[in-house]
This record gives C-alpha cells, sequence and structure tokens, in this order.
C-alpha cells in the first residue's frame, strides 16, 4: 500500500429488502472521513418492469443526506412536504437536525417501463452547534452545480469547495465531494489541504502508487497527503472529506448524534409516532430490536 494512503475499506454487500449496496462507511478501523460518516454505493442494477425501490419513511436526526445518482430516478418525499424525483447530475441535500422522516421509491414512469440504478449516498454529520438545527430540504438541478475540466479530467463538483470552485449546496462544515471521470491512462492530483479525504471507486479502475484497486475500493489518505491517482482502463470516481469534526458521533440505525441520550429520545419519537409521515406515505420502517 502506497505510503500516503492510511487505509484502503473494501465496501460490503447490504441488503436493504429488495435491493443491495455497497457499504464503506462506517467501517470498523475508520468510522468518518472529515463530517461523512455514512457511505453507500447504489447498484449499478437494472430494474425490469415492475421492479422498483420501496424504501418505506424512515427517520433521521443530526445529520444530513446527500444522494447523487450517475443512472436512473428516485422520488423523495419528506415530513417538510417536499415530493420531487432526482435525475442523474442532481444533488439533493436534507439537513435531518433535529428530526426529520423521508421515503425513497421509483417512480411511476420508470416502475412501469424499466430502467437501471446507480448512485451514491451520504451521510454528513452536523457540527454539535449546527444538530438541532431545523430541518431543511434542498434539490440543486445538475445544470446549477459548477463542471469543469481539471488536468483534462472532467469534473463535477457537488458540495464544498475544491480546485478553486464552491458548490452552491449548503454545508455546515468546510468540505469537498466531487465527482471525476477520468479516461483510460488519465490521471489526477488533488490537494486536500490538511483536511480528511477519501477516494471511492464507482467504476472502473484507479492506481495508486503501485497497487491497483478496483469498484467498492475506498482509498482513505494520510493527513496533509496529495492524492495522486492515475486509471489503466477509466473510472469513475467520488472524492470526498473534509475537516474532522471535534467529538465522538454516535450511529445507531438512521440516527446519528453527538449524545447517546438523543439517539434513545429518537428512539422513542419514532416507536410514538411524533416524525410524522411524508404526504402520500402511509407506511414506515419499524424501529428495528434494541
Amino acid at each position: 500500500m502506497h505510503p500516503d494512503l492510511d487505509i484502503v475499506i473494501p465496501a460490503r454487500p447490504k441488503d436493504l429488502g429488495g435491493f443491495e449496496v455497497r457499504r464503506a462507511l462506517p467501517f470498523a478501523k475508520r468510522r468518518m472521513v472529515g463530517p461523512f460518516i455514512f457511505l453507500d454505493h447504489i447498484g449499478p442494477a437494472e430494474m425490469p418492469p415492475g421492479q422498483a425501490v420501496d424504501v418505506r419513511a424512515h427517520p433521521h436526526i443530526n445529520l444530513a443526506t446527500v444522494t447523487y445518482l450517475f443512472e436512473g430516478a428516485l422520488l423523495h418525499r419528506d415530513t417538510l412536504g417536499t415530493e420531487l424525483v432526482i435525475r442523474p447530475g442532481d444533488v439533493n441535500w436534507m439537513t435531518a437536525g433535529r428530526g426529520i422522516a423521508h421515503s425513497e421509491r421509483t417512480p411511476s414512469p420508470e416502475r412501469e417501463t424499466g430502467h437501471r440504478l446507480h448512485g451514491i449516498q451520504f451521510w454528513v454529520a452536523l457540527p454539535i452547534e449546527h444538530e438541532e438545527t431545523a430541518p431543511e430540504f434542498f434539490h440543486h438541478p445538475a445544470a446549477t452545480l459548477p463542471t469543469f475540466t481539471e488536468q483534462n479530467v472532467p469534473i463535477r463538483l457537488l458540495a464544498g469547495a475544491a480546485y478553486g470552485r464552491t458548490s452552491p449546496v449548503k454545508t455546515y462544515s468546510p468540505m469537498f465531494y466531487f465527482e471525476a471521470e477520468l479516461a483510460a491512462g488519465q490521471s489526477l492530483s488533488f490537494l486536500p489541504e490538511a483536511q480528511e479525504c477519501g477516494v471511492y471507486i464507482a467504476a472502473g479502475d484507479l492506481v495508486a502508487g503501485e497497487d491497483s484497486y478496483a469498484v467498492g475500493d475506498l482509498l482513505v489518505y494520510r493527513p496533509h497527503a496529495t492524492v495522486q491517482v492515475r486509471s489503466t482502463g477509466g473510472a469513475r470516481i467520488i472524492v470526498f472529506g473534509g475537516a474532522a469534526l471535534p467529538g465522538e458521533r454516535k450511529i445507531w440505525w438512521n440516527f446519528v448524534s453527538s449524545r447517546p441520550e438523543r439517539i434513545e429520545a429518537a428512539k422513542a419519537d419514532w416507536e410514538a409516532g411524533r416524525f410524522g409521515l411524508p404526504p402520500n406515505e402511509s407506511e414506515r420502517i419499524p424501529l428495528p430490536p434494541q
């Protein structure tokens, strides 16, 4: 392993009830990268007619969810009254703050005709002073996000700041999150400026130093290291990270918080129905066994 790398995490398969994802974070030996505490790689999955994603209403606290699709579509509903479809290149940023519930489903047209689904979902832990902020939801169409080339590599900046540019997505702590598509033989370097940094391979291959990596590998760099990667056959990568948040974060089911007692309160609130349900939703995921 290259000395600039701290750890390489292989994403593990996780069944979400009808479809499978690769989960890279959290990991036993590395819980977070900057404020990013959860990484699910969705697909790529072929959805024939009649097959659909149906993630029923479920709650979150003290975090933000960030959804980005390469292919396909998802219908998002939440207890703020939001109901919209996210498509490739868009960013959905949902700040749970003191509490929100949402669902994610395949939209009706794709449910009938079939489609291919491929994307990334992150959870971003909020700074302690923002954990109980009011919940918010922001949809950013692809055309509103900075796209540019760096070292001849196409890049879309999804959140935070990188390469002298800043995304319009509202964030709560210093971070960066971008997609890069390397053609065969191309290289990319990136200086995280002392922030923590991870590189996730969503498609293709990467080489770091003398070692080769494949889809599902998360490369986590040491502090102050410069990211330097190349691809033999082409790759789609997600580069993300930021300033480490002070204080430990607890994670239980869909709840993240700096305070264990806050998670216990959220459990009771979900059991008692105090989160409510999104519009046009009558089902919810029950609280898991303790």
